[in-house]
């Protein structure tokens, strides 16, 4: 892997590109960098993705010079930054049913059962990339290859809190009640996020999942 790219991606935003590549090792890097630029004041606020991380600054108070210059001796600290220690999650799903009305269809997209489906989903381990599109999303990295499968021609206008979904070739639990046009193949009655609750979201950036079928 080459050394990260720094592009102005507006007059208030700065993207730093670790490549195209998805990758647990990038993901690292990823998580190292947003740790350490999280919390700087002169900061509002900073997005990690798949394989690169967005810094968005007020340009009326803070040059974009002045951002790369914070971004790139953040840079030289990362190689010894510690990632912190992941926690593995276990999620309880309800499969198929009104909880999972796309398993079937999953199912046979991929000449399967659905019970094929779901041990296959419940029996592999997965990674937290990181959070976005909703309070707390997790994009679930380590799909199985076997049930990649492409989102849905017309995104529900809702999905239920909870509902465990395949998009692509990733996972992910929706936390809150939302559109979406993932395949909902089930749903879990943990709450991924609450407003009353410290934290708010359950799962965070390098956790583990585990899916368990009841």
């Amino acid at each position: 892997m080459g050394l990260p790219t720094l592009t102005a991606a507006s007059d208030h935003s700065l993207l730093v590109s670790f490549g195209r590549e998805v990758s647990v090792e990038i993901h690292r890097d990823v998580l190292r960098l947003s740790r350490l630029l999280q919390g700087r004041p002169e900061l509002l606020n900073v997005h990690p993705g798949y394989s690169s991380v967005l810094i968005s600054f007020d340009p009326r108070r803070l040059e974009s010079a002045a951002v790369e210059s914070i971004v790139r001796e953040a840079l030289v600290r990362m190689p010894s930054a510690p990632v912190p220690a992941a926690r593995t999650v276990e999620v309880p799903v309800r499969y198929g049913g009104p909880d999972g009305p796309d398993l079937e269809e999953v199912a046979r997209l991929h000449a399967m059962t659905p019970g094929d489906v779901v041990r296959i989903h419940s029996t592999a381990q997965y990674l937290v990339y990181f959070l976005g599109f909703s309070p707390g999303f997790p994009y679930l990295g380590g799909l199985p290859q076997e049930l990649a499968t492409p989102r849905l021609g017309t995104p529900r206008r809702l999905v239920p809190a909870g509902s465990v979904g395949i998009g692509g070739d990733h996972t992910g639990v929706y936390p809150v009640a939302s559109p979406g046009g993932w395949r909902i193949i089930g749903r879990t009655p943990l709450e991924i996020f609450r407003a009353d609750r410290d934290p708010l979201i359950l799962l965070r950036m390098g956790d583990y999942v585990r899916f368990t079928a009841v």
